[in-house]
């Protein structure tokens, strides 16, 4: 995809400074906001210059009831707001609320203190940041990003995080979705988010551009938020209402399972396992689906398919779906739960199942 040469230089290059944007952030965190009344917040992969999260949270603070933010970064350099300093340091910035009542965030209301390390997430000085803290928000380092939610897992933490929708095909961090332990957030299901990205940052002719002030910016696709908070759209059914057939819906040649293209296509009428694109993550109801396993050729997961039959085949390298004899691109094994009759628009009360038949 040429809007993701960017981000695969800058993967190589180890340049993981993202600057999410505002707007972004307030469309996901509005869905969370319940969450947040007497919290520590904790950001901690965010440059104070740039950082929309210290943003959003200083000038929110009251609105949401928070108790501390905190916010980290690494080596940051002279900001205006909050430095004179032209050396590169490492940056911790707490916030308690406003004190002399004008509602703003103002220079001397913000803890300023310089990190005795490089203020890596990794570090002893900033897991003890994290301990303190009861969420953690941020837009973490790309190429660290399975290293990143393995520490917020250690350490039984909330959060609301942005990541590529890839990561769901990682076999480290796959069993977490499967498991009901992190899901899609709520704001982005499809198309590409702007970032800005520091002045250095290796730029291709496709996918960027540079305001008025020059300052940079690229668009990425396949960006998702990744959280283990709870909100209520995603209960919601998904509304169904293809018939199944055997003609529409082959069963894979490695699989005990029928492959469905699209998320809206899933049949109403089955029951067994069937394999869905990835961005059906995106409408997950786990009421309504039980996620069974992934077939991908990175993830190597084939002990956690349970009761699905998995045959090897030479086409499927490690784990893919093979279908007439071709790979097909991954797919999550997902399956029914026997809760409601399917339903179809227009369809107001739907009423439990009294009895159902397997499609096998």
């Amino acid at each position: 995809m040429p809007d993701n040469v960017n981000l695969h230089a800058a993967m190589r290059a180890k340049k993981d400074e993202f600057y999410t944007q505002l707007v972004d952030i307030e469309n996901e965190l509005k869905h969370y906001r319940e969450h947040f009344r007497g919290k520590t917040v904790l950001c901690n992969c965010d440059d104070p210059r740039v950082s929309n999260f210290f943003h959003y949270f200083s000038y929110n603070f009251e609105q949401l009831g928070l108790k501390k933010l905190i916010t980290t970064c690494y080596k940051n350099q002279e900001r205006d707001l909050f430095s004179q300093h032209d050396s590169e340091r490492a940056i911790l910035l707490e916030y308690t609320g406003d004190h002399n009542g004008n509602r703003i965030p103002d220079p001397e209301e913000i803890g300023i203190n310089y990190l005795q390390g490089d203020g890596d997430f990794r570090s002893a000085e900033c897991i003890e940041l994290l301990k303190q803290a009861d969420i953690i928000v941020t837009n973490p380092p790309f190429s660290l990003f399975r290293e990143y939610v393995a520490q917020l897992i250690e350490y039984n933490k909330r959060f609301v995080i942005i990541g590529n929708q890839n990561a769901i095909t990682n076999k480290d961090f796959f069993p977490l979705i499967r498991d009901n332990k992190v899901w899609m957030g709520a704001s982005i299901h499809s198309g590409d988010r702007e970032f800005g990205v520091p002045d250095d940052y290796p730029l291709n002719a496709a996918g960027w551009r540079q305001d008025e002030k020059g300052n940079k910016f690229i668009r990425v696709k396949g960006v998702r938020w990744f959280t283990n908070l709870d909100y209520k759209e995603r209960h919601e059914d998904l509304i169904l209402y293809k018939n199944y057939s055997l003609e529409e819906y082959p069963k894979y040649d490695n699989y005990d399972a029928i492959n469905v293209n699209k998320t809206s296509d899933i049949p109403m009428d089955y029951y067994g396992a069937m394999g869905v694109p990835i961005t059906f993550m995106d409408k997950y109801n786990p009421e309504q689906f039980e996620i069974i396993g992934i077939c991908a050729g990175n993830s190597r997961l084939n002990k956690f398919y349970g009761d699905i039959t998995y045959t090897p085949h030479p086409e499927d390298r490690g784990g893919c779906a093979v279908l007439n004899g071709q790979r097909v691109y991954s797919r999550i094994l997902i399956r029914r739960r026997r809760r409601t009759i399917p339903y179809t628009v227009g369809d107001e009360n739907p009423l439990p199942i009294a009895a159902e038949t397997d499609n096998n």
